[in-house]
């Protein structure tokens, strides 16, 4: 018996100092992620890309289907719009043209640029630099509202005003 207790002695004390020196203390980066109950720590999430900022002081232009001339509703929104930005705000101000999801990708990207380029050239008609102002067209890329029928279509018809 004296044997055996010797045996297991000899093999469980190894053992168990070889654990002792596997258990360690997690680092300040080991705990960074949520606790998800994994032996795995998950990643940090990535910073989002830098977009550009929708700016609240100007409003969205609305157009009709399959169209890019400015409706007579938003001729006072485009109007406000230059006003301010004649008053100095926003520095360079990108106008998006978007679609609704009716058409193919290609043509709701040329019809995007279109309608973006009409409210340039409306502005600028108005006084506004044309240096000021850039163009960009997401066709039926970024829609305002998720919706397969003309209520959520109609909004998305847009051009808004980023900087």
């Amino acid at each position: 018996m004296r044997t055996f207790s010797r045996f297991v002695i000899a093999v469980a004390l190894p053992a168990a100092i070889a654990l002792m020196g596997c258990s360690s203390t997690p680092d300040a980066s080991e705990t960074a992620g949520p606790d998800t109950g994994s032996e795995f720590r998950e990643a940090p999430a990535p910073a989002p890309p830098q977009q550009q900022t929708k700016m609240l002081d100007f409003q969205t232009v609305y157009f009709d289907f399959d169209s890019y001339e400015i409706r007579s509703d938003a001729r006072p929104a485009l109007r406000s719009n230059a006003d301010k930005m004649s008053a100095g705000v926003g520095g360079t101000v990108t106008i998006e043209g978007h679609c609704d999801e009716r058409g193919s990708a290609e043509y709701n990207l040329a019809l995007g640029e279109r309608r973006a380029n009409a409210v340039k050239r409306y502005l600028v008609d108005l006084g506004v630099p044309s240096s000021r102002l850039n163009v960009v067209s997401f066709g039926e890329d970024r829609p305002a509202v998720q919706g397969h029928d003309e209520s959520a279509w109609r909004y998305n018809r847009r051009s808004d005003f980023v900087q």
